[in-house]
């Protein structure tokens, strides 16, 4: 089966590597490119490509704003964003517009094919250098949004037995505290949760995945 790509970029040196890039690997096709966003939403339109490769700076409309309007137009034609930009902010927006692959444009010969048969397949595809700087990016910002994260390790320990069930004194048994400390824990974990009650601890914990309900 052979897999038709549209490519649009503003360089036209860049499309005719890309082109000849493309087309010299078994089952893959152009099938047609532009200088700018707007000419490549329209081909893509016409064209019904499987594939759109996208420079991220165009004129007219940029190559993630042409991403949401094919995606829209076209869902079943995957797009790439090719681009100079490794910050995540750009992955982000790319990913958010409908885009399925993100790929740097110093990237080697065979991660441009790769990507276009990943994508075509129905997996996203992220150059080898971006995938840990976003992988990164998601765990700080997880962790600021992450209520779990203001709590202490002892805290959180603290928490986990008392939703449990565990009472003060029992708690203190186990983890070699006096009652006297657990309650200090315990008054501190709720001022920071923002919780004043036990129910409302146990709901936390269930929306947290502390407890379940097994």
């Amino acid at each position: 089966m052979t897999i038709r790509i549209l490519l649009a970029d503003d360089h036209a040196v860049m499309r005719d590597g890309l082109r000849a890039l493309l087309e010299a690997a078994p089952g893959l096709r152009v099938v047609g490119d532009a200088a700018d966003g707007r000419a490549a939403v329209q081909q893509a339109i016409h064209l019904r490509p499987d594939v759109a490769l996208l420079d991220i700076a165009m004129p007219g409309l940029n190559g993630i704003d042409a991403a949401r309007q094919i995606r829209e137009a076209c869902p079943d034609t995957q797009v790439i964003i090719l681009s100079m930009h490794s910050a995540t902010e750009y992955i982000f927006r790319a990913l958010q517009a409908g885009a399925r692959g993100y790929l740097l444009k110093d990237s080697a010969g065979a991660a441009v094919v790769e990507a276009v048969r990943t994508v075509h397949g129905g997996r996203r595809y992220l150059s080898p250098a971006l995938s840990e700087a976003v992988l990164d990016d998601y765990v700080r910002q997880h962790a600021a949004q992450d209520p779990l994260a203001a709590l202490s390790p002892r805290e959180r320990e603290i928490l986990q037995l008392i939703v449990e069930g565990h009472s003060n004194a029992e708690v203190g048994r186990r983890l070699s505290l006096s009652v006297k400390t657990v309650e200090t824990y315990r008054s501190r974990l709720m001022e920071k949760l923002g919780i004043d009650n036990l129910p409302g601890l146990v709901k936390f914990a269930l929306q947290h995945g502390l407890i379940t309900l097994d």
